[in-house]
C-alpha cells in the first residue's frame, strides 16, 4: 500500500534549498472530498488542519509546519477541519 511521508517542522535551510516559497499556493475551506494523485506531490502546510485517509489505510493528521509527500496513484479522502493554505509541487 502507498504511504504518505510526513516530515514535521523541517528546518528553514531545507525549505530554502527546496525553494518552497517559490511553489504555487493552494487554499481550501473546511470541506471533505475524495482525491487521487496522478503525480507525486510534495506540499508544505502554512496553516490549517487536514486529515488525509488513504484508501484502505489509516488516517494521517497534517497541520502547520508539516512537509508531506503523497505518492503517485494514491487515492484518498481529504477532510479539511480548519481552512488550509499550503505550497505544493509535483514531481
Amino acid at each position: 500500500m502507498k504511504k504518505i511521508y510526513i516530515e514535521h517542522q523541517p528546518d528553514a535551510k531545507q525549505l530554502n534549498e527546496m525553494k518552497v516559497q517559490e511553489w504555487p499556493a493552494w487554499t481550501k475551506e473546511v470541506s471533505e472530498f475524495p482525491w487521487e494523485y496522478d503525480a507525486e506531490e510534495t506540499c508544505y502546510v502554512l496553516e490549517g488542519q487536514v486529515t488525509v485517509t488513504p484508501e484502505g489505510g489509516e488516517p494521517v493528521e497534517i497541520g502547520p509546519g508539516d512537509l508531506a509527500t503523497f505518492p503517485k496513484g494514491m487515492r484518498c479522502t481529504w477532510k479539511v477541519s480548519a481552512p488550509v493554505r499550503k505550497h505544493y509541487t509535483f514531481s
